[in-house]
């Protein structure tokens, strides 16, 4: 059974619902929009908003709303328009790229709510989907009950800090934890054994999926010419990641690149500096929409959120780092900071146990313990998709430990004339 048929069969099953809304505001076009409700009635229903843009809930999220409902949770999942189940209209056509916009999001939400019968919802959002969240608050105050903003951000104002934090982490090693593989990775590419715009792809993806000292065991080994391979399918998967097709049903980029590019800065244009994380995005920027200004100022709007707000963020999260939640803590009145210590990006996907016991502490009214429960949370069995990825990273490296030393400083075989400086990819 294909991807498209599971997830068609959990829209159809009793946990699945379609709200029509228009496609363009004033058009006469429709798409059913699809949203899944999952777990017990008679709480605080808990609205969850996935990264993105372009990830899907319905399939991907199975695992987690089985979880949820073994809580007591009732969580809310909806398709975002242009993705999965919410891609076409009714007619069968897929939406326009103008059609999906953040606004328009933002109104489907609040059209999912009206369906279901529900005033006021928890509204948790991971990375894109804290946007998303903030744009709930501001556009639909009334609607929100609290808020979980997992690894959270504020828009195209965030890069400078999230420039700052990665360099000062793994090009400079500011801390005791990343000093070595800061010095190790510039003198990789002093050296020219790998090329500084590689690196920007790689090294942040080991550093939070695996952690300061596997990066830094990767970095000794390509030192001594080993673990190329590795370096290699990184590298590739974090440039499928942003500029691939997809993966239909579970995360589909193309139709919201007005929401990434357009809206966001997704394709801001990198610096000249070493790990810059624009590289990842500038050859994909050119064939999207160009920047036109993002529709909120959520740094203005976060003062005006009157309800309790949990903030979560994992101490190796290099995407939406720390200095950014802290900032966001800072201007909710009612926030409070959620550190949990060994974790990267995302709680939702890289441990979902920490991310519903959030959610369910902010639904019963407790989020001003969390900071103090951030250890033991963190300390949950981990089950994510994204914990997976530290292991196969750290497995991938065991392979090559004993891998023949046979590559030039350029990523090529040894050869009397030298190399091209570059790792190739």
């Amino acid at each position: 059974m294909g991807a498209g048929e599971v997830a068609r069969r959990i829209a159809a099953s009793p946990d699945g619902h379609r709200v029509r809304r228009p496609v363009l505001p004033d058009g006469a076009a429709e798409l059913d929009l699809v949203y899944v409700r999952t777990g017990p009635r008679g709480g605080t229903p808990v609205l969850v908003l996935p990264g993105g843009p372009g990830m899907a809930s319905v399939l991907p999220y199975r695992a987690l709303r089985r979880l949820a409902a073994a809580r007591g949770l009732d969580v809310i999942m909806v398709e975002h328009r242009g993705v999965g189940l919410s891609r076409r209209d009714s007619s069968g056509r897929e939406l326009p790229v103008e059609a999906v916009t953040v606004e328009q999001v933002v109104a489907d939400l609040a059209a999912a709510l009206d369906d279901a019968g529900v005033e006021r919802a928890v509204v948790y959002g991971t990375s894109y989907g804290t946007y998303l969240a903030q744009g709930f608050g501001l556009r639909h105050p009334e609607r929100v009950a609290g808020m979980v903003l997992d690894s959270p951000t504020t828009g195209p104002r965030d890069l400078p800090v999230v420039r700052a934090h990665l360099r000062r982490l793994l090009w400079d090693g500011d801390t005791p934890d990343t000093a070595r593989a800061a010095a190790l990775l510039r003198g990789l590419v002093a050296d020219g054994v790998v090329a500084g715009n590689s690196a920007g792809r790689v090294v942040p993806i080991v550093y939070e999926a695996a952690g300061p000292h596997v990066l830094e065991r990767m970095l000794e080994r390509l030192r001594a010419g080993r673990a190329r391979r590795t370096w290699g399918w990184i590298a590739r998967a974090g440039a499928r990641e942003v500029d691939g097709g997809g993966v239909p049903f579970m995360v589909e980029p193309d139709l919201v690149a007005g929401i990434a590019y357009g809206e966001l800065g997704c394709g801001a244009p990198p610096d000249g500096h070493p790990l810059d994380p624009q590289v990842v995005f500038a050859a994909a920027a050119a064939r999207h929409p160009p920047f036109t200004g993002e529709p909120y100022d959520l740094q203005a709007a976060l003062p005006g959120f009157p309800w309790p707000v949990a903030v979560v963020s994992g101490e190796r999260d290099l995407r939406t780092p720390r200095p950014v939640a802290e900032q966001v803590a800072g201007l909710a009145p009612d926030a409070v900071l959620v550190p949990l210590p060994g974790l990267g990006h995302s709680a939702l996907d890289s441990h979902p146990l920490a991310a519903l016991h959030v959610a369910h502490a902010v639904a019963c009214g407790g989020h001003r313990r969390l900071p103090d429960l951030a250890p033991r949370i963190a300390r949950l069995p981990r089950r994510g998709p994204l914990h997976h990825l530290g292991r196969v990273i750290a497995a991938s490296l065991a392979a090559e430990r004993w891998a023949p030393r046979r590559w030039g400083p350029g990523g090529g075989r040894k050869a009397a004339s030298g190399s091209s400086g570059t790792l190739r990819r």
